[in-house]
């Protein structure tokens, strides 16, 4: 199935007016905005990595209120369980019936935060449903619904009691990033505003859970050429065949590479992907899904030099103008 340009433009148009209305409540930063709704409609899950205080819970609290969801935030502490992130099963004496109880990861826009904090056993039933959409409870499954998205934050500063992500789990984020500290002006900004608490109360909704489903449904079909295709394989056989790292891309991740391209190029308006989508979104992508080897940490190296490299040593395909 074809799609139209008229579709696309209305695509774009909606994306755009998503990330403005965002934007209310995180100040100068399109470029993230942009990334986590590409990751929302691509139905993947996000990684931000970032000290405390930089605006992640108003960011998903944004993103719910923009897309008329629900919102609900896990504070990841060692002695959470995962029936306190899913839900669970409780007699009514009442009914004389177990009636299960939905635990907060039931929500359209779920904030995840510090998941490194919680025991490994809690961190696999968040990431559990993140991969299956579903929780399942003395052998019922309830399903979370759609649009569902995870935001899981990391404080890098602070690793003392903490449980790292292995690979296998990171691998099911769709992308990572950081929102980082505002410029100067938008600094100035937000603190000139300090009176307001929640900048995120006053964002109102612009689309329905609906039409975000429809929205992810239409960016699955945008045409990728097949020279585009062999072009995120080499780059994930460049990461693999690359001296400093361990680990490099799976398929898993090369299929979030393409889902992830068809909808920053929808974004953009564009009908068909570009390998500048594939170079844009390369470092979101592929940096939690690379792994350094121990010699190369000591020398200095880094995933984010380690991407440019390869993104420099692989040539992307010249396109036909047609596509």
């Amino acid at each position: 199935m074809s799609v139209a340009q008229e579709q696309v433009d209305w695509f774009k148009q909606t994306f755009d007016s998503l990330v403005g209305n965002i934007e209310k409540a995180i100040l100068g930063k399109e470029h993230v905005t942009r990334l986590v709704l590409t990751c929302l409609l691509s139905e993947g899950h996000m990684l931000l990595e970032d000290v405390p205080g930089t605006g992640k819970t108003q960011l998903a609290r944004a993103l719910a209120a923009s897309v008329q969801g629900t919102h609900g935030r896990i504070q990841f502490t060692p002695d959470l369980l995962p029936s306190d992130v899913t839900g669970v099963t409780i007699f009514d004496p009442e009914s004389r019936r177990f009636e299960f109880h939905p635990g907060p990861i039931f929500a359209t826009i779920v904030l995840a935060d510090e998941i490194n904090r919680a025991s490994p056993k809690t961190q696999a039933a968040l990431l559990e449903v993140m991969e299956e959409g579903r929780v399942t409870v003395d052998g019922i499954p309830h399903s979370t619904g759609k649009p569902f998205m995870v935001i899981a934050t990391q404080n890098p500063i602070e690793q003392a009691g903490t449980y790292r992500l292995p690979e296998a789990q990171l691998d099911r984020f769709l992308m990572k990033t950081s929102l980082g500290y505002p410029d100067f002006a938008a600094a100035v900004r937000v603190i000139a505003d300090a009176a307001t608490r929640d900048r995120s109360a006053a964002v109102e909704p612009v689309v329905t859970a609906q039409v975000v489903t429809g929205m992810a449904e239409l960016a699955d079909q945008i045409h990728v050429d097949e020279a585009l295709l062999g072009y995120v394989i080499h780059l994930a056989e460049a990461t693999r065949a690359h001296p400093a790292l361990r680990l490099g891309l799976s398929m898993r991740g090369a299929l979030a590479y393409v889902r992830c391209a068809k909808t920053w190029a929808a974004s953009q308006g564009r009908l068909a992907v570009v390998p500048d989508d594939i170079k844009t979104l390369a470092h979101p992508v592929l940096c939690h899904r690379l792994l350094l080897e121990a010699e190369a940490q000591f020398s200095g190296t880094t995933i984010d030099g380690v991407i440019d490299e390869i993104l420099a040593a692989v040539a992307p395909p010249e396109l036909r103008r047609s596509a």
